[in-house]
């Protein structure tokens, strides 16, 4: 199994991101959490409150997925990152059962 990371400027954006995968059927599953970010960007600190989604899939899915959230994703440089994970037998059977 997969999770992907997602980080998005709100959660308005999280969901549409969300929805936009769960309906290709890339992703089994999307979790929004609120989140606060700090960061540097252009030589500033940045201090940000944002939403995360982290998503389950199959690891062949992470190109199409960084892909289609390119696409859609307001900022310009989107942190889409792939995590390898291990799931119980069950959970990870319906993952399979769900996504393409």
């Amino acid at each position: 199994m997969t999770l992907i990371y997602i980080t998005c400027k709100d959660e308005k954006e999280a969901v549409k991101i969300s929805k936009h995968l769960l309906g290709k059927s890339l992703i089994a599953c999307s979790n929004i959490h609120p989140i606060r970010s700090m960061y540097m960007w252009n030589k500033k600190l940045q201090d940000e409150k944002e939403f995360v989604i982290i998503a389950k899939t199959k690891e062949k899915n992470y190109k199409i997925i960084k892909e289609e959230v390119k696409k859609i994703h307001s900022y310009d440089i989107p942190c889409i990152l792939k995590i390898d994970a291990e799931a119980n037998e069950g959970y990870d059977k319906w993952v399979d059962k769900e996504v393409k």
